[in-house]
């Protein structure tokens, strides 16, 4: 008999039916063994205790490194350490209706290098492994079943640009909703892109339930491009042809993320441009209002007043839209910062080492690489 190795990950199939047959198991024990972990969201020491044979599997590829827990409302900011010393966060959203979402990073970093954006202002970008995808879920629904709380929505909406990690994001979809690992519906699943037409097509093909957002932010091509430098890749035309494909393979409303930044985009003009550009679209539009960022100091947020005067008019026009008054606003500032300062400090050594043992380690620079679901539920 072929001795296991140490330890196998939890989310590499062929590592872990090796293991099985090493050990001469029921196939019945890891099926259990994923149910509890990976839809009940038990300790680690439950299974454990229930599976000894949990010991020779790396449940986590991520070390918590942080927890922020917001004082003022239901938000929790998760810091975590990957294996090549990089951080990444996650964000628990404790809705007042008792839902619980979770906001996932796909990437360390983000070439998109949005204005507005922190993670885009690192300078560097490394795709996530989809077990580091994955084990943010599970770290975050643990820490949920603690409070009794069960984990409603989950959103690619934290670090990085989830269709530049296409394959790996993809992979983490299949397994979320896979009835054998987390068994979720995509119904409960958000991907959230600046825009990559191609990558958005094949996503809907694949998962016709799955819950798709653009992150528009204005619908003038120079405003967008200023803001969104990767919207020089695909223009605004292509983006409605793009959305207007996929209406024809999913039955649901399209989100359009639109950030209201002050004398940028927040103007009457910019509501009937948005109005215009989304024509016959079906889609649900968010304003949020801006946090600001020390990287961007030329930015500002709009007033409450002209937030609503802007959703107003989009309102008139027959438009589904909604204010998403953003949670955790007093731990927002410090977390986003410290990832920001943390990584490009980590990225240095790591250049240094790679230059001193002419190893590869797989960062990017920014210019190398040109960076609201409850409403969609409750239709």
């Amino acid at each position: 008999m072929t001795a296991a190795p140490a330890s196998v990950r939890l989310f590499q199939t062929h590592e872990m039916e090796s293991l099985r047959r090493d050990r001469r198991l029921d196939p019945q024990v890891f099926r259990k063994l994923r149910n509890d972990l990976l839809k009940k969201f038990e300790s680690d020491e439950a299974v454990l205790e229930k599976y000894p044979v949990a010991e020779a599997i790396e449940l986590h590829s991520l070390k918590l490194y942080q927890r922020m827990d917001s004082e003022i409302d239901g938000a929790t900011k998760l810091l975590f350490e990957t294996e090549s010393g990089m951080l990444i966060e996650s964000v628990i959203l404790r809705i007042a209706t008792g839902r619980t979402t979770l906001c996932v990073s796909s990437q360390i970093g983000c070439a998109a290098a949005c204005d507005f954006c922190a993670t885009g202002k690192m300078g560097i970008a490394k795709n996530l492994a989809t077990e580091e995808i994955l084990d943010q879920v599970v770290q975050a629904g643990q820490i949920l079943r603690g409070e009794d709380r069960r984990l409603s929505n989950i959103v690619f909406m934290g670090m990085g640009e989830p269709l530049h990690n296409e394959v790996n994001v993809t992979e983490a979809i299949e397994l979320l909703t896979a009835s054998d690992h987390f068994a979720r519906s995509p119904s409960t699943v958000l991907v959230s892109t600046v825009g990559v037409p191609a990558g958005m097509l094949r996503l809907a093909k694949r998962f016709p339930n799955l819950n798709l957002a653009l992150s528009l932010h204005s619908a003038d091509q120079t405003t967008r491009e200023k803001i969104i430098p990767l919207g020089k890749k695909a223009s605004l035309t292509q983006l409605h042809d793009t959305i207007l494909e996929i209406q024809t393979i999913q039955d649901r409303e399209f989100m359009i993320e639109y950030l209201m930044l002050r004398d940028v985009n927040d103007s009457a003009k910019d509501a009937d441009r948005l109005i215009d550009w989304i024509g016959d679209l079906r889609v649900h539009v968010n304003l949020i209002p801006y946090n600001t960022i020390e990287a961007s100091p030329h930015l500002h947020a709009s007033s409450r007043p002209v937030i609503e005067s802007f959703a107003d008019i989009l309102k008139a026009s027959g438009l589904k839209t909604t204010v998403r008054y953003s949670l955790g606003n007093d731990i927002e500032a410090a977390c986003g910062q410290l990832i920001r300062q943390e990584n490009r400090q980590r990225a240095m050594q790591a250049r240094r080492t790679e230059s001193e043992s002419d190893l590869h380690v797989g960062f990017l620079d920014v210019g190398q690489v040109v960076d609201g679901l409850e409403s969609q539920k409750n239709k």
